[in-house]
């Protein structure tokens, strides 16, 4: 096997990467818990910390305003500038802070104004302006508060979809380790058109990983869909490819034409193998000791929801998988993903530099690193989901495993 080689420059699918997972083209024609870690994808702010260091600035700016007028002793001229604190205090504090300040505010323009010899008509007026638009930034602070309140009770919902969504992924699933690291692209969205499951079965554990064309409510929905039909059919069926037929018909009565749905399905049926069906994503990276190779799909197969158009089948391809192996499962967000130069984000090149027996170390340090190269906020949703197989006590030795695993490396559905 080899090391690093970026595979997403030299060897392209059938199908054209737009802004968001794939465009097909068709044939003949010229993006917390160990497991599990949702986020906005860019760094957490501690918002508390924030907060109470900006509702500090608009009473600041009132002082800063007195101090310059009584320093330079023309008061009567700084007066109109008292109204830019109770104005921002409107969008940093509630509406009791705002009239505070602008009393505040008030008195001082009062003091100035007498300090100063400004006529008494025209002190009135800037008064009387003042008081006026304290009493309008404290409406403004309390509508304000009133759309949080909302925004909070819609981010509870989102919160709740989430874990409906995608579920949280424990660390150790059947006899594997597992780490998922999942991040929006949009600041305050905590679900995106990117999904995974990970479920244990009566024919081993499974895991889909994949990406919906679009953005938004519908591809939410689609993720919604594909989630629910795989983890009923994983279930049920006892062939790996029955489930990917069974997501494919769904979609292809749900979806529009121009919708699809890139995926690989996996699953682990019997000791030293593991099933990969690769419809039309990103190939996962198979890590075997310090090696890291890309699991390339032995022949094309087109997107979910796209079969029918082409009339070709998905095809099962069986990989060793042995103690000490990895298989990481990522989405176009990753491998897409641009620094400021536009250069993509290296994975495979990656991947073994952060290696780890604790896959989310290795999630984690990938993720960060993802992170920096785009300088810090990611622009297409971006899910990284890898499970090990651990080293088991009593087990063969490594020498040996690794000897049967080379005489599999990689074979088609045949060879079941």
């Amino acid at each position: 096997m080899t090391h690093g080689r970026n595979h997403q420059r030299d060897r392209r699918p059938s199908w054209k990467r737009t802004n968001r997972g794939v465009r097909f083209r068709a044939p003949g024609r010229p993006d917390s818990h160990p497991g599990h870690a949702p986020g906005a994808g860019g760094p957490a702010l501690d918002q508390p910390r924030t907060a109470a260091v900006l509702a500090r600035v608009p009473a600041l700016i009132v002082f800063a305003v007195a101090l310059l007028a009584l320093v330079s002793g023309a008061g009567a001229t700084w007066l109109p500038l008292l109204a830019v604190g109770p104005t921002l205090a409107a969008a940093t504090s509630k509406p009791q802070g705002v009239l505070r300040l602008g009393f505040i505010a008030v008195a001082l323009g009062a003091v100035l104004g007498v300090r100063g010899g400004a006529p008494g008509r025209e002190q009135v007026i800037v008064l009387s302006a003042l008081a006026a638009i304290t009493l309008a930034s404290s409406l403004a602070s309390a509508l304000r508060g009133r759309r949080e309140r909302v925004l909070e009770a819609v981010r509870s919902v989102a919160e709740a979809a989430q874990h409906a969504l995608l579920k949280p992924v424990p660390a150790t699933v059947g006899q594997f380790q597992v780490a998922v690291h999942y991040s929006a692209a949009a600041a305050e969205a905590r679900i995106g058109g990117d999904l995974y499951a990970l479920v244990p079965t009566p024919y081993g554990v499974r895991l889909i990983v994949g990406d919906v064309r679009g953005k938004g409510l519908p591809a939410v929905s689609t993720a919604a869909l594909v989630l629910g039909i795989f983890r009923e059919a994983a279930y049920d069926e006892p062939d790996l490819l029955d489930v990917v037929g069974r997501i494919e018909r769904s979609l292809a009565r749900n979806l529009g034409h121009d919708d699809f749905v890139t995926a690989v399905v996996a699953g682990f049926p019997r000791t030293g193998h593991m099933e990969v069906v690769n419809c039309g994503h990103a190939p996962p990276l198979l890590v075997r000791g310090s090696d890291v190779v890309a699991v390339e799909p032995t022949h094309s197969t087109p997107p979910l929801g796209l079969g029918a158009l082409t009339g070709e089948t998905p095809n099962l391809q069986v990989l060793s998988f042995t103690d000490g192996d990895q298989l990481l499962l990522y989405t176009d967000g990753v491998t897409e993903a641009r620094n400021h130069e536009r250069e993509f984000y290296p994975l495979l090149e990656r991947v073994a530099r952060h290696l780890s027996d604790q896959p989310s170390r290795t999630v984690a340090a990938l993720h960060d690193e993802l992170l920096a190269h785009v300088g810090g906020r990611l622009h297409d949703d971006a899910a990284l989901l890898l499970l090990r197989k651990p080293v088991m006590a009593g087990s063969r030795s490594a020498v040996e495993a690794r000897a049967q695993a080379d005489t599999l490396p990689l074979c088609g559905a045949e060879a079941l």
